[in-house]
């Protein structure tokens, strides 16, 4: 099993990298939109430089008034000639009302003309562009700029309209592309860099937390064996049934599949199901000879009092299946509710088979103790009455290892088992 550290590391790293893999495509597509669009911008400013120097519509003409069609259109020309080569493969001028004055076209203009979306006239009033993957992974970017000048009274008017296209040339994507992974690459990295920086934090504050639950586990399972030994003193005995029937029911409880919070209220169940007997009268808890019918109905309110107990402490309630179902047989017959077969809880129906093999096995001053083989031939008769078939079924192959492990064994060898299952299941 893997150490804490090397956990906390590991899934750590798999967040970092995750969280580098999902910001790493948006960081490069980021960035490879701002630098589009940075170059869209220059292409965009420098256009309306040129275009203002040649006077493309010849607004600032000194003799305008007396301007041609044809003069109009050869500023237009003019400009978009000083245009085309540089930024742009197509430059394209039109007036006010969207006619177009000129068009210019380099070789690989002509080549990509066909391929472009057509459009109408040009209504636009703010500058926009476009970018286009064409056959061939050629990359265009399309531009459009609307030609503003001042009226007499102040405003602001759109005079006529720019549209350009620039075939994106290798190097420029190269570029493009390059400076796109860079930044991928820097967030990817610093989602590392900062996995790296937090694992001390998350190990020291995970290591608090896990001391502080150690601390609080160790208390309440002190608790339980005070509780423990309060109950076995009551009944004049030493104490070691709890920790054996507790460690029985767990060596079938993992037989069965039981893991978590199931297996820990099996444990403090069984350890704690008779805690109820602390309230009841000494005469008759402590009476050497047979309880008659009404003393017997006194002892058997132990298992209500044992649920109150229970119910009353939090970290207790998982305990009270075995409390309240530990007297419940199999076909019913038992108490105090007489449930039946599945209707008894499954940590119950475990505590039962373990509780009845170690009363028979065990000395008690009214007894002495069963041999393996006679023990288990009166597990087996009430195998289908008392017990589940499917718990004995689990139970048998490990019998005679249980037996034997217990076998002479004192409290102090029982409790040191049952504090390495407690040890396995409660994670200390």
């Amino acid at each position: 099993m893997k150490s804490f550290k090397q956990r906390t590391a590991l899934r750590i790293a798999a967040v970092s990298l995750l969280l580098a893999s999902l910001s790493s495509p948006l960081a490069w597509m980021l960035a490879r939109e701002n630098a589009e669009e940075s170059s869209v911008e220059l292409a965009m400013e420098e256009s309306r430089r040129v275009l203002r120097h040649f006077d493309a519509l010849a607004l600032e003409h000194e003799d305008r008034a007396q301007l041609t069609q044809a003069d109009i259109a050869e500023h237009a020309h003019a400009a978009a000639n000083a245009i085309i080569g540089g930024l742009f493969d197509i430059a394209e001028i039109y007036d006010a009302g969207g006619a177009k004055l000129a068009e210019t076209l380099t070789p690989a203009g002509e080549n990509i003309e066909s391929l472009l979306p057509k459009h109408g006239r040009p209504t636009y009033t703010t500058a926009s562009y476009e970018s286009l993957k064409l056959p061939g992974k050629r990359w265009v970017l399309r531009v459009f700029v609307p030609l503003e000048e001042t009226d007499a009274s102040g405003r602001l008017v759109i005079s006529g309209y720019f549209e350009g296209v620039r075939l994106v040339p290798d190097w420029q994507r190269k570029q493009i592309l390059d400076d796109a992974l860079a930044v991928a690459l820097l967030v990817s990295l610093a989602s590392l860099l900062c996995g790296a920086v937090i694992y001390p934090v998350v190990v020291r504050l995970s290591a608090d937390n896990a001391r502080k639950a150690r601390e609080v586990l160790d208390s309440h399972i002190s608790m339980m064996e005070a509780l423990g030994r309060a109950i076995a003193k009551r009944d004049s005995d030493t104490g070691a049934h709890n920790y054996r029937v507790a460690w029985i029911a767990a060596r079938i409880a993992e037989g069965l599949g039981l893991t978590d919070t199931r297996m820990q209220s099996l444990i403090v169940g069984s350890f704690l199901h008779d805690v109820g007997k602390i309230g009841i009268p000494d005469a008759i808890l402590l009476k050497p000879g047979k309880l008659d019918d009404g003393e017997f109905a006194v002892m058997q309110t132990h298992v209500q009092l044992g649920e109150e107990i229970v119910n009353g402490i939090g970290w207790l309630d998982g305990a009270q299946d075995v409390v309240a179902g530990h007297h419940e047989k199999w076909n019913g017959s038992g108490y105090p509710r007489r449930l039946a077969g599945h209707d008894i809880p499954l940590a119950a129906r475990i505590f039962a088979v373990a509780d009845v093999f170690d009363a028979l096995c065990s000395k008690r001053p009214y007894k002495e103790p069963l041999g393996f083989s006679a023990a288990m031939a009166i597990l087996e008769k009430d195998t289908g009455s008392h017990f589940d078939p499917a718990v004995m079924d689990v139970f048998r192959p490990i019998a005679r290892e249980i037996f034997e492990q217990l076998a002479d064994g004192d409290e102090d060898e029982a409790r040191g088992l049952l504090e390495e299952r407690v040890r396995l299941h409660f994670g200390m």
